[in-house]
């Protein structure tokens, strides 16, 4: 089971932008997962998937902290 600091792959087929890429999950929800791409030079970039889009990879050693928008 998906949990939150686990590191998922998009799948490639789902999304032609963030299909590949890897995502650290902030978030588990009934329907799927919510989490963010580092994009380097730009920051997180905020995603969902579905579960049956994704695939776990495992746990990530260093999270960053969220930063909450003042």
């Amino acid at each position: 089971m998906t949990a939150v600091g686990d590191v998922v792959q998009i799948d490639p087929a789902h999304d032609e932008k963030f299909g590949g890429c890897f995502m650290l999950v902030e978030e588990v929800k009934g329907w799927g997962l919510v989490g963010f791409v580092q994009v380097p030079g730009s920051g997180r970039a905020y995603y969902r998937v579905p579960y049956e889009k994704c695939f776990q990879i495992g746990m990530a050693q260093w999270a960053p902290e969220r930063v909450e928008d003042e």
